[in-house]
């Protein structure tokens, strides 16, 4: 089993519609879907809480236990959420087989603490890899630690675990710059002292009325 391998006990959903769903959803269980590598689209319950906890781990691997049928290993590819309660309203689930690659978006995490008098500008928050399905990284660390002011870290820069390659990104693609504090304070400056003299002047347009 893959370090980031989770086992989740699914049933075979045989109700649909919003009605069928909103009732899936009060006895604290998610519908969900599943499909890939040229299987016809098995319809499933997911136990609520489990699938809530399972989905914290970016890029969960799911060995789905499923009523009499055998196992069956996907990635959760979309989840669906209320807007406003934020519950999981539905899961898509993707089909894998063991050694298989992958794409997946990994989280690009920042360790460290770049010089004093600096800020840190990331532009880039996760990274597309194409990996082994049974060794997904949860997250890709990006150390700052002592950069100074003008130091930038791109794609190019990056470490991958082994086995993994970049998919789609540009060598020259920017992750994350360090800008010197004073720069972004000057231009705070200027644009406060523009926006008071415009205050200014306007309050003399009143009076002079």
């Amino acid at each position: 089993m893959a370090t980031n391998e989770l086992k989740i006990f699914a049933e075979k959903r045989t109700e649909f519609g919003k009605g069928a769903a909103r009732r899936i959803r009060r006895a604290d269980k998610v519908p969900a879907v599943l499909y890939g590598h040229g299987m016809e689209p098995e319809h499933l319950t997911l136990p609520g809480h489990e699938i809530l906890l399972a989905l914290r781990t970016a890029n969960v691997l799911l060995s789905l236990d499923i009523a009499g049928e055998k196992e069956q290993l996907c990635l959760p590819k979309q989840v669906q959420r209320d807007p406003i309660k934020g519950f999981i309203e539905h899961v898509d689930l993707l089909l894998v087989k063991r050694g298989e690659k992958v794409t997946v978006e990994v989280p690009i995490v920042l360790t460290g603490e770049a010089a004093t008098e600096t800020t840190v500008n990331q532009d880039l928050t996760t990274l597309a890899l194409e990996v082994s399905a049974m060794n997904i990284p949860t997250e890709i660390e990006v150390s700052i630690e002592g950069l100074e002011a003008g130091a930038q870290i791109s794609v190019a820069d990056i470490t991958l675990p082994e086995g993994a390659t970049f998919h789609g990104e540009a060598a020259e693609t920017l992750i994350v710059g360090i800008n010197a504090a004073e720069e972004l304070d000057e231009g705070a400056t200027e644009g406060d002292e523009a926006a008071g003299a415009e205050l200014a002047a306007a309050e003399g347009e009143s009076e002079g009325e």
